[in-house]
Formats: C-alpha cells, sequence, structure tokens
C-alpha cells in the first residue's frame, strides 16, 4: 500500500478562507470524483502554529493531506492529470491567489528551491508504512504528541545512496538522542511511473514531542551533538537548506478531515 502526500503552504493568512473554501468545497470532491474507487483513505489535517523558532526550518503554515493507494500498479492514469474515469480532460478548480503561482503547469515544481516562495505545496509518494522506524510505539493514550512532519531532499549533486548512508548511519541514530523525542520514524520515497514531474523528495520522515516545550527543548534549547555531512553546504541542523532541500510543518493525531468516510455538504 503506498500514499501520496501532499504538503501545502500560504503566501499569508490572509488566503486562509478562500483556501479553505476550495479545498473543501471544490478540491476534495474533484479529487474523490477522480481517484474514489482506486483510493482506500483521503485524510487531511490542518497545520497547527509552529513552535517559537520553528518557522526557520522551512514551515508549510496550512495543511498536510494524505491519500493511500493499494499498490503502485493499480494507480489510476489520472493521478496527477486532468482527467475523469472517462478519460476525458477537465478543468481543475483553483483559488485565485494560486492561479498566478502555478501559471497553468499543474505539477510542475517550478517553486521548488525559491525559499521566497510561492511553494502552494510539495507532494511526494511513499509506502503507506515507514520504511524505518527508529524508536517504536507507545500506547495512544500514554503521551499526548504534536507531529513534527518533514520532508526533505538530498542537494542537488549528491548521490542519493551517499544521502542515505549518512542519514540512517548517523544522522538518525543522532536525532535519537534528542531528550524529548518519543516517536520517530521515515518513509523512503517511492518513483511512480506514468507520473509526470515528479517533485524531488527523498523521504517523508516524523518526529513526536509531548508538546511544544519539549520540541523546543530538543531542537533549539538542548539539542544533541550532529555530524554535518561532508556534502552539506547548510551548516546547521538538519543540515539541509529551508524551503529548498527541507520543508515542515506541524500536525495533531486526529485528521481534521476525513473525506472518504466523513463527507458532508458545503457549508
Amino acid at each position: 500500500m503506498i500514499k501520496t502526500v501532499f504538503i501545502m503552504d500560504l503566501p499569508s493568512m490572509n488566503e486562509l478562507p478562500e483556501m479553505e473554501r476550495w479545498y473543501i468545497r471544490y478540491h476534495a470532491p474533484e479529487a474523490m470524483n477522480m481517484l474514489g474507487p482506486w483510493m482506500t483513505r483521503y485524510r487531511s489535517y490542518r497545520a497547527v502554529p509552529p513552535p517559537p523558532r520553528a518557522e526557520q526550518y522551512g514551515y508549510y503554515n496550512y495543511r498536510v493531506s494524505e491519500l493511500w493507494f493499494r499498490n503502485i500498479t493499480e494507480l489510476p492514469p489520472v493521478v496527477g492529470m486532468g482527467t475523469n474515469l472517462s478519460g476525458q480532460f477537465f478543468e481543475l478548480t483553483w483559488p485565485r491567489w494560486m492561479q498566478g503561482a502555478i501559471s497553468g503547469e499543474l505539477y510542475a515544481p517550478k517553486w521548488a528551491g525559491r525559499p521566497e516562495g510561492p511553494h502552494p505545496w510539495a507532494q511526494v509518494f511513499v509506502p503507506a508504512g515507514a520504511t524505518e522506524d527508529f524508536l517504536g510505539h507507545f500506547t495512544v493514550d500514554e503521551k499526548t504528541y504534536v507531529r513534527w512532519y518533514i520532508a526533505f531532499k538530498y542537494p542537488d549533486g549528491v548521490p542519493v545512496e551517499e544521502g542515505e548512508k549518512w542519514f540512517l548511519n548517523v544522522h538518525s541514530k543522532e536525532v535519537m538522542n534528542q531528550t524529548g523525542l518519543i516517536r520517530y520514524f521515515s518513509h523512503r520515497a517511492l518513483e511512480v511511473p506514468d507520473i509526470p514531474n515528479q517533485y524531488p523528495w527523498h523521504r517523508v520522515t516524523e518526529q513526536w514531542y509531548e508538546n511544544y516545550d519539549a520540541w523546543r527543548k530538543s531542537v533549539i534549547d538542548s539539542p544533541p551533538k550532529y555530524t554535518k555531512p561532508p556534502w552539506a553546504k547548510y551548516d546547521k541542523y538538519p543540515f539541509f537548506e529551508p524551503y529548498v532541500d527541507f520543508i515542515s510543518t506541524f500536525i495533531l493525531e486526529r485528521a481534521t478531515d476525513d473525506f472518504l468516510r466523513d463527507w458532508r455538504t458545503y457549508p
């Protein structure tokens, strides 16, 4: 089973009312119309405000959406294309502010790699289950948690396997020394056939903390010692340039919307 992850950002909170109307009233129904027979889950999480000083980690301020499918071979040809189930092309509805940002190139990552934006969303295909689980599970009611939801790619020119060797054998082991970290797992990105202009992300990773104070102590106030990889051009943890090679957001445990189960008319 796989999922396609969208991490979304707004230029400012002025766009929030329009974006919420667009996403709930237009986009989610269009996605279910195109992909519903193949999807097993369609959940979306509204981002929560970041802890103080977390914006420097490529913070995306709007939503994380996860669309689950059984496997790559069953992905319909409509994924990433403006077609309906009969193969007819149709025009997707877009909010006004986003039309200029995407310039009609729906899945071309032309805004990627520019810290000043715009960067309406990042997309990555990953296995539904984590490929690495570094800290293991805990009972749900045992602790509260805020999820630091991260996507990153190795910088241009760095062989993926070289980056993976550093991440798995060095960096992840040092991250586990964070004092307030209670859950830590990662999904290695998949390349999906027949999907044009796929985004260049290599991993989606989650780091969970009991609350904002625990995140701040672990990441800002009392971090463990980290080993900078020899290929890094960015000197600070996590050694990926924000908005270029590293983006992140914060969500809670329960999805804000579970569209396949709880769909309601709008408004």
